[in-house]
């Protein structure tokens, strides 16, 4: 069933108008010098389902740390909240899907380089060296893991040699 025109997961203008009461609490309370405010709970619910539904978009839906991409996406539009300007943008649905998109790609490329530096060292090692004579049938198996480390290290280094 098709779902109504208009209707989102997250309200841009209800948002953009709890947004700007935020970030008027917050002059509000730099002029006085009182503690800063603590973003609504709105705000952080859309923030979540944000992150939620950016992580099941097809570029992100395999990765086994999903939940460290979401937490870092959360985290980071925390971060940098106070840097929205109601002033150029009245889309703060896109401020921070752009934010929580930059911390997947760059969990990605951590977790990519933490795998890299397994397979290297597992390399290194030279686990099958290690074995004994005994030990065939598992050497054999374990090819196919040893043949993809392999083509996920080249892959890596040429890419990072590239740049």
């Amino acid at each position: 069933m098709p779902r109504a025109k208009g209707e989102h997961y997250v309200d841009n203008k209800k948002f953009f108008s709890e947004m700007v009461k935020y970030k008027n609490a917050c002059e509000k309370a730099e002029s006085s010098d009182l503690d800063k405010p603590r973003p609504n709970d709105y705000i952080g619910s859309c923030i979540m389902k944000i992150a939620y539904k950016l992580s099941n978009k097809h570029n992100f839906i395999n990765y086994p740390f999903k939940e460290d991409m979401i937490a870092d996406g959360i985290e980071n539009s925390i971060m940098y909240i106070d840097n929205f300007n109601p002033e150029k943008s009245n889309n703060p649905f896109a401020y921070f899907t752009q934010i929580i998109y930059y911390a997947f790609l760059r969990r990605i490329e951590k977790e990519k380089k933490i795998l890299y530096t397994k397979y290297k060292s597992t390399e290194m090692f030279n686990l099958q060296n290690a074995l004994s004579s005994e030990d065939s049938e598992y050497i054999k198996s374990s090819e196919a893991a040893t043949e993809n480390a392999s083509i996920f290290i080249r892959d890596f280094e040429e890419k990072r040699f590239n740049k």
